[in-house]
């Protein structure tokens, strides 16, 4: 279990607490020359119980707590951990490169295939490069470029999912920020290879669904998934970010909800604590799961792929469950 995190969410302090006392106990045996193999065992007994307690019945505002945190694996942990011989390819031949979507080309398990996510960064230079992972239009044209890539070469396409929504200022607008989005959502519709897509921490509305208009679409368990940010609709309906838990339970944004509405098609489990304490074991469960979808698809033909694909969008919302 991972014990570095440089961020306590609230309902963590508990867990925050036990294990400072086993770091402390830890460092006085050095110093001391003192058997704590006992106690520290009962403490780290203790740290396991008190974290499935904690994260057992997560609130929604909760699981976007989690969803955002800055430990959790981004995008390029993936890429990096999952696919060989990773080849970034950039810029949408149009305007500029767009570094908060990133892409290119490489093996995963031996099966050639286009890789398109955002990126957020980890610290305040990698999260400035990246623009927090938000994209501007030249993001999605350059999203776009490489589908039409993996179309030609019969490629499949792993979409890593990571954002709080598109870029939203005045020159990303100005360049045609809802036109890209758009194209790009026209293009997954339209590509006759496999498309997976998962949403590994925010998927913020026309951002996130510009890449995730999939023929499988997979969620991490505290992952979010919504049309708009709890903030964003507490601002809007109750004018008051007080409300933003109010607006949380009301967007039905987690990844149990949009299983359940038939919005997402498999949930992929978090080790206990969440992706940020286990990064390693989160990766290796989205590399099965990714793994496992695609040789599901990849017997279809291009024809039944794009039908799957355009049908289950279609379909999205007429027999909603209550």
């Amino acid at each position: 279990m991972n014990t570095n995190s440089t961020l306590v969410l609230d309902f963590e302090k508990n867990i925050v607490e036990i294990e400072a006392k086993i770091e402390g106990l830890k460092l006085l045996a050095k110093d001391e020359d003192v058997d704590i193999a006992q106690e520290v065992n009962r403490l780290q007994q203790k740290l396991e119980k008190q974290v499935r307690q904690s994260y057992a019945n997560l609130t929604p505002w909760q699981k976007s707590q989690v969803a955002r945190h800055p430990d959790r694996p981004h995008c390029l942990d993936y890429v990096h951990a999952l696919i060989e011989d990773f080849t970034p390819l950039c810029g949408d031949r149009l305007f500029a490169d767009d570094e908060a979507m990133v892409g290119g080309i490489g093996r995963f398990k031996n099966i050639s295939v286009v890789v398109l996510g955002q990126e957020k960064g980890h610290d305040l230079e990698t999260r400035m490069k990246h623009n927090f992972g938000m994209a501007k239009p030249e993001g999605y044209r350059k999203a776009q470029r490489l589908m039409d890539l993996a179309d030609k070469f019969n490629m499949p396409v792993l979409a890593f999912v990571d954002t709080a929504g598109a870029y939203p200022g005045v020159e990303a607008e100005a360049r045609g920020q809802a036109e890209a989005i758009a194209s790009s959502i026209q293009k997954c519709l339209r590509i006759r290879v496999p498309l997976i897509s998962i949403v590994i921490g925010e998927g913020g509305s026309g951002g996130a669904i510009a890449i995730a208009t999939a023929n499988r679409v997979l969620m991490l368990e505290n992952s979010i998934y919504s049309v708009i940010s709890p903030e964003g609709c507490a601002s809007i309906l109750w004018r008051s970010a007080d409300k933003v838990k109010e607006a949380t339970e009301a967007l039905r944004l987690t990844a149990q909800d949009l299983k359940h509405f038939g919005v997402i098609d498999e949930i992929v489990k978090e080790p206990v604590g969440g992706a940020h304490r286990d990064p390693q074991t989160t990766i290796n469960r989205v590399g099965e799961a990714l793994l496992r979808n695609l040789k599901e698809l990849l017997p279809l033909s291009g024809e039944e792929l794009k039908k799957q694909r355009t049908e289950k969008f279609l379909a999205m919302g007429r027999n909603l469950p209550e």
